[in-house]
């Protein structure tokens, strides 16, 4: 593993991957492929601890020239692909990207992938690998009483973007079994950390409560979820790249079951600890139930005894630990928020998902 081609880096967990990546002792040079959609941005790439070893690539994954220009130009021998179209809402408001970038993007990928490594004699007897990152929503909704999702749970995808994302698992591990193409797969569960875009769960009621905004919960607020610390989930991919068979696939969970409502309220209780004097307090009161979304699946939940048992990985942050570090980050980087502001496609969300009247978040 020495020239890795990591897509959709500029993203929130790609970012984070790539931070984590550079602040070990491996000597591996990154090849950034990102097309900066909405939630790609150059603020997710600032400061990180070795910018000579880090290379960004603007451009989309459904490009196959480019694709096959950077695998020959940089002698790629390993690909990280977290590139994805992957907010639920958006998929079922218009699922079309969903299905080019999910789909075909990874399609395209995997053929440049196939292609380079099959005939690059630079590369003769270096171990390659093609890493799919996926997520637990491929395998549908569990209910109270149902086990939680192991490896070998049947994918029944619920939503476009979980459909979309079980297309590209079944794609990955058809090229491993159709062309011997090495893979390995990680399935994981909600992430949530530093750089997250705000219009995912934890970074929205955050900001949303530190500016007095409504705090809106869909339903009842009691869809249970499996989080992820993001500093874990990055962890757990290097161990399945280092260690991790070929053909593989691995779940990576956070190990907790709080409902959404429970989520929301942790926060709410973090903010009044950490700022004792806003005029929010207790942002408990900015709670609001709205209307549920369409197919919004009921439980999640993570079996990750395969990759602790088998290469010895567990998260190492608690679900109260990494909501605290989260806070505090958001707390810290109010350039950050700042930039994110003003990025034309979320002010066009906000538009869509806000009344013009309130204030950004």
């Amino acid at each position: 593993m020495k020239n890795i081609l990591v897509t959709g880096g500029a993203g929130f967990i790609g970012s984070n991957f790539i931070h984590f990546l550079l602040k070990t002792e491996l000597k591996v040079n990154i090849i950034n492929l990102d097309a900066f959609t909405y939630a790609g941005t150059l603020e997710n790439l600032k400061d990180l601890p070795d910018m000579d070893r880090h290379t960004l690539v603007k451009g989309n994954i459904c490009d196959q020239d480019l694709l096959a220009d950077l695998f020959q130009r940089y002698a790629i021998d390993t690909v990280v692909h977290f590139a994805a179209e992957s907010h639920v809402d958006r998929s079922i408001s218009g699922p079309g990207p969903f299905i080019q970038t999910n789909i075909a993007g990874t399609y395209m990928l995997l053929e440049a992938a196939r292609n380079y490594w099959a005939g690059a004699k630079k590369l003769s007897g270096v171990n390659v690998r093609f890493h799919h990152v996926s997520t637990d929503e491929v395998y549908g909704s569990l209910s109270p009483s149902d086990a939680a999702f192991t490896e070998n749970t049947p994918y029944a995808p619920n939503s476009p973007y979980a459909a979309t994302k079980a297309s590209s698992d079944h794609l990955v591990r058809s090229y491993g079994h159709t062309y011997n193409l090495p893979f390995t797969i990680t399935n994981c569960s909600n992430n949530f950390g530093p750089r997250q875009f705000p219009e995912k769960l934890i970074p929205l009621i955050i900001l949303n409560a530190l500016n007095g905004r409504k705090l809106p919960i869909y339903g009842d607020g009691l869809q249970v979820r499996d989080w992820l610390f993001v500093e874990d989930h990055c962890e757990a991919i290097l161990t399945v790249l280092q260690n991790g068979q070929t053909g593989e696939t691995y779940n990576i969970g956070g190990g907790n079951q709080p409902a959404n409502l429970d989520i929301v309220h942790m926060i709410c209780d973090l903010l009044d600890e950490t700022c004792p004097d806003s005029p929010f307090v207790p942002h408990r009161d900015l709670i609001e139930f709205v209307t549920d979304r369409p197919g919004h699946d009921r439980r999640y939940a993570m079996n990750i005894e395969k990759i602790r048992n088998t290469l010895g990985w567990q998260p190492k942050h608690s679900l109260q630990e990494g909501l605290k570090k989260t806070v505090q980050w958001y707390l810290s980087n109010v350039e950050w928020i700042a930039a994110i502001r003003t990025q034309q496609e979320y002010q066009h969300w906000l538009a869509e998902n806000y009344d013009k009247r309130e204030s950004s978040i």
